[in-house]
């Protein structure tokens, strides 16, 4: 039996995004049944704070330590303070957020890299953060023993971009969880509504940060196109607010649609099949995503997708979406307004996309991940 010890630190701070990714790998692994034991290392928590472990032969290991403090120590200063100061000693260490802490010699190291945005998209981030990500993300993919992929397209970049060889990269695909189908019940989807203040009109619905990438101003240009043409419909944005959001906001008066876009801020996880299930229709345009989840979360809840036909986007919509230049305005709005009014094409979509979401199941991704560590824990130490 090994010790695999697992950086939880995103699954504690961040309700979606990474941190959902890390939540349900790890419930996955759990459910798994695997020989090996799990130290969970959890950077600025306290055990009081941490939910009730996933199973036996999982273990909370917090520090009040903040992930900022350990960036400045790990990666600025880079003091060779090892992991198993926190973790005790642990045969593999799978860092899953980018950066690679410090190890014991002959502790084996898996690092996930979930895209490289800051990179592709370099407004994706902040000067200060991208400055920081474009030391330290290279420097751990290198010293890594072997690295994670969100997908093929961030697999592409590293080789690319940083020219890891392609066999020290494993492509993991994130699944799709059980509680995401369709919501019939009508009371749930108007309960959602009215706890998001979304009114009783039609709605499009679209998820993530609100910053750049995302590509909401493109979005919000693409609604007032639709709407001139005659479609009364909305637009609901979930996310937290991120790196240069102001100007999507001012875009709402520019535009003239504050009474037509509202921004709900974090939805809870919970609500997401309501609020997916109430939707006409998923609009993703984002410029650049590792993988892109919310567009297999959208299909399994049976609405149909608009998403962009970049980076990683195309693999998880297989032909079950239409895809679209996120660039391109006009047929972003052209795709969306087909899908409010094209019953034949939206029920195809739908059909299709039940399809592709079932390909994705975070018990898959499991036994996936389970693999790669055994391959990791054969492998001579060096």
């Amino acid at each position: 039996m090994a010790r695999i010890a697992i950086d939880y630190t995103a699954a504690h701070e961040q309700g979606g995004g990474i941190g959902r990714y890390v939540r349900e790998l790890v419930n996955a692994l759990a459910r798994e049944k695997t020989p090996h034991s799990y130290p969970l290392f959890v950077s600025g928590a306290r055990a009081e704070d941490l939910p009730p472990l996933p199973a036996p032969n999982f273990s909370w290991h917090p520090t009040r330590i903040t992930p900022r403090w350990f960036a400045r120590i790990w990666h600025r200063a880079r003091l060779p303070l090892p992991v198993e100061v926190f973790t005790g000693p642990v045969n593999l260490y799978h860092a899953t957020d980018f950066t690679l802490a410090p190890v014991l010699p002959g502790t084996r190291t898996l690092l996930t890299v979930h895209d490289l945005s800051f990179v592709r998209v370099p407004e994706s981030a902040s000067p200060a953060l991208k400055a920081y990500l474009d030391v330290a993300v290279p420097r751990s993919a290198q010293r890594a023993h072997h690295i994670l992929a969100d997908s093929q397209a961030t697999k592409d970049d590293l080789i690319e971009l940083y020219k890891i060889a392609p066999d020290k990269i494993t492509v993991l695909l994130s699944g799709v969880d059980a509680r995401f189908q369709p919501v019939t019940d009508a009371a749930a989807r108007a309960a959602v509504r009215e706890k998001y203040g979304l009114g009783g009109r039609p709605y499009l619905f679209s998820i993530g940060t609100v910053q750049p990438r995302k590509n909401y101003r493109r979005l919000m240009e693409a609604l007032a196109q639709v709407r001139a043409n005659g479609h009364d419909v909305t637009l609901a944005i979930a996310g937290g607010k991120g790196w240069l959001e102001d100007p999507i906001y001012a875009a709402l008066d520019a535009l003239k649609l504050r009474d037509h876009v509202r921004f709900i801020g974090f939805a809870d996880d919970a609500d997401l099949p309501a609020l997916y299930s109430e939707a006409r229709a998923l609009a993703f345009p984002s410029l650049y995503e590792g993988f892109g989840l919310p567009i297999l979360e959208a299909m399994a809840c049976g609405t149909p997708v608009v998403t962009s036909d970049v980076s990683s986007m195309p693999e998880a919509a297989g032909d079950a979406a239409l895809l679209v230049d996120p660039y391109d305005v006009d047929a972003l709005a052209d795709a969306l307004a087909r899908l409010l009014c094209d019953d034949s094409l939206r029920a195809t979509l739908i059909a299709r996309g039940h399809a592709q979401a079932a390909r994705f199941t975070w018990g898959r991704a499991a036994r996936e991940l389970l693999a790669v560590y055994d391959d990791l824990l054969k492998s001579p130490s060096n």
